[in-house]
């Protein structure tokens, strides 16, 4: 009885400690992005995309690829003055687990185990510019699709810094269907080496 006790009493306690790093976590992050329209900028592509993608004349759905590389340079360009600033971060609020699950103080106890979320964010700004730039020969289904998954991954990433690998796998899969297996595939090349580079080594 003593030995349940305690054990209900050590998981309250962990899990009251990993809830206060997730809230600060989140604060950090947010204090961040709050100063840019990322997050608006990717709505504006993202739903752009299915817009243009379920246009069937010809013409119009042209006229919508076109309306929104003005968007994806924006969004770009933003998300390069973000990863900017973010780079200044101090190294201690930036580490991220990788061990799957949320644990109090893993990213300390366990620095071995951990990426820098400042390397992270300078590979999506990277991925996200090339994916922008894409050529003109490029068809802009495919661009769309590379962009798509640029902007997905980033999303996992910023999700895993705040809660857990676990937790942001799984809502990208209840947001998008998609698995994080699926996203790595799907960005550039280079994006996909460095990132994996980054978080698996």
């Amino acid at each position: 009885m003593d030995f349940l006790i305690l054990a209900i009493l050590i998981a309250i306690g962990s899990y009251a400690l990993t809830s206060r790093d997730q809230r600060q976590r989140i604060a950090t992050l947010g204090s961040h992005l709050s100063q840019y329209q990322i997050e608006k900028l990717m709505e504006t592509v993202t739903q752009g995309y299915l817009r243009a993608l379920g246009e069937k004349d010809a013409a119009r759905q042209e006229q919508i690829w076109a309306l929104l590389n003005t968007s994806e340079a924006q969004l770009a360009e933003q998300f390069k003055r973000f990863a900017s600033e973010f780079a200044k971060a101090a190294a201690e609020q930036t580490r991220v687990s990788k061990i799957a699950i949320a644990l109090p103080y893993a990213d300390t106890l366990f620095p071995g185990a951990t990426f820098d979320l400042r390397k992270a964010f300078a590979i999506h700004a990277q991925g996200i510019a090339r994916a922008a730039d894409a050529a003109t020969t490029t068809p802009a289904k495919d661009k769309a699709f590379t962009m798509s998954a640029e902007l997905f991954l980033m999303q996992h990433t910023c999700h895993w810094f705040c809660k857990s690998k676990t937790v942001a796998s799984a809502r990208m899969m209840a947001r998008h269907q998609t698995t994080y297996a699926q996203l790595v595939a799907a960005v550039s090349p280079e994006t996909r080496r460095a990132y994996c580079s980054l978080v698996e080594a």
